[in-house]
């Protein structure tokens, strides 16, 4: 599998990640963040087809280049259930603070346990793992068979997100933290929305 990292930037500059299958050239567009024409780009320069954007929160620094690639492209962009509210309530999704509006009401929702398949090639599957605290809505996805996970903002390299936003909780973060990203095999690669990569064996030494 590739990972693609492209850092993009709005009013904050974030990652969004392009994981791929190298046989088909078909993959996902994790957290299409800003910028969707620089993401177009990288998409058409290399012949990439994307099945779906996965969205890791709801908030604006994560999702600002959504509707754009959805009209575009004519692919659908995947949320967990509790997003409903942030993909449309500025206050939650932090848009009102930059005068950024969004009104994402197309969204595939998922929940624990759910898993996201590439229709090229099914044996590429990515896990939905709710990892509420930074926000109710936040997960991670997790391919097991690559040992990659996608975590948004709920790990960092050597820090964790934030919880002082609307739906934040700094004790549901921490148990997040410990009981669904850090039992995870010590060899999984943590891609964050706003860090460079780190592994749960590296991070262990941080939380536990």
């Amino acid at each position: 599998m590739i990972v693609k990292q492209v850092e993009v930037a709005e009013f904050i500059e974030t990652n969004a990640y392009f994981y791929i299958d190298e046989k088909t050239k078909h993959g996902f567009l994790i957290d299409p963040a800003a910028q969707a024409d620089v993401l177009l780009r990288v998409i058409e320069e290399n012949g990439w087809t994307i099945e779906k954007m996965l969205i890791t929160h709801g908030h604006f620094d994560h999702i600002g280049a959504v509707e754009t690639l959805h009209r575009q492209l004519n692919i659908p962009y995947v949320a967990h259930l509790n997003g409903q509210e942030y993909l449309t309530d500025g206050q939650l999704n932090l848009g009102d603070y930059c005068n950024r509006k969004f009104n994402l009401t197309e969204a595939e929702y998922v929940n624990e346990g759910d898993e996201i398949t590439l229709e090229a090639d099914s044996s590429v599957k990515l896990k939905v793992i709710h990892t509420p605290g930074h926000t109710p809505d936040s997960v991670l996805y997790y391919d097991a068979a690559n040992k990659t996970a996608f975590v948004g903002d709920t790990i960092f390299k050597d820090s964790m997100g934030a919880t002082h936003f609307p739906g934040g909780n700094f004790i549901q973060l921490q148990q997040s933290i410990k009981q669904k990203v850090l039992t995870l095999p010590e060899d999984t690669v943590l891609y964050s929305g706003h860090s460079e990569p780190t592994t749960v064996g590296a991070e262990k030494k941080n939380f536990l």
